[in-house]
């Protein structure tokens, strides 16, 4: 399915990040979005793509893989980005890395020097994000914020990846007070990962479909938008 009105949700979106912006004092310039089209047919991909979107999240290596191939010529059209944004098992890491330009979702250590160990060119500097798991739910990947900032140190000193900031998923609640504060404990780490020296940490990827204005109140600098973008999912 195409959607043919793609471009007025965009728009819907950029006017409710940039009331979030005049809320909070930022620039929303500062704020990029990432299209998750998880579930959707390649065809949505080139939707994203002609509606103006450049940056492309997928959740799972192998339906992004085909995806990806099956709308290639649009994707360099375009100049697109390719996000993974899902959990990654480490035997995925050869296939994720030839599938997409940033992965938001290194939640260990032994991930990260896998993706390394598979880089050929060490000093390729390969964007990635370290999940920390803000909201301290049991059954979410990431690292527990107390440890985070500890590993993103050990990340960042691997071979072949640029360490570009933090990922979170905030819980699936309405109550905004837990929202904003496992936002803040996001932004807090990443605050902490630019004070420690890890001058390359520019990106706070937090906020989705039904909480992205309170994240970019938040400080959130990139959105990841699915539902909101595109219905509900068709498949995955």
């Amino acid at each position: 399915m195409v959607h043919d009105d793609l471009s007025e949700r965009r728009r819907t979106v950029e006017d409710r990040v940039a009331d979030a912006c005049a809320r909070s004092g930022r620039d929303p310039r500062e704020i990029r979005i990432v299209a998750v089209t998880k579930g959707h047919p390649a065809e949505t991909v080139v939707a994203a793509l002609e509606a103006g979107f450049r940056e492309i999240g997928e959740n799972r290596v192998g339906e992004a893989t085909g995806k990806f191939l099956e709308v290639a010529g649009s994707i360099e059209e375009h100049g697109a980005v390719r996000h993974m944004v899902g959990h990654l098992q480490r035997n995925k890491a050869r296939d994720a890395l030839d599938s997409f330009d940033w992965i938001q979702s290194v939640d260990s250590v032994r991930l990260a020097r896998a993706l390394s160990r598979r880089l050929e060119n060490g000093d390729a500097g390969f964007p990635v994000l370290i999940e920390v798991n803000a909201g301290g739910e049991e059954q979410k990947h990431g690292f527990a914020p107390e440890v985070a900032v500890e590993r993103a140190h050990e990340i960042a000193e691997l071979p072949g990846l640029a360490l570009r900031g933090i990922m979170t998923m905030a819980p699936l609640t309405d109550d905004e007070a837990v929202l904003r504060a496992t936002f803040r404990r996001a932004r807090e780490i990443h605050e902490a990962l630019r004070r420690i020296g890890v001058t390359a940490a520019d990106t706070l990827s937090m906020g989705m479909s039904g909480d992205y204005s309170v994240a970019v109140e938040e400080g959130a600098t990139m959105l990841r938008l699915g539902t909101v973008l595109f219905g509900p999912r068709t498949g995955g």
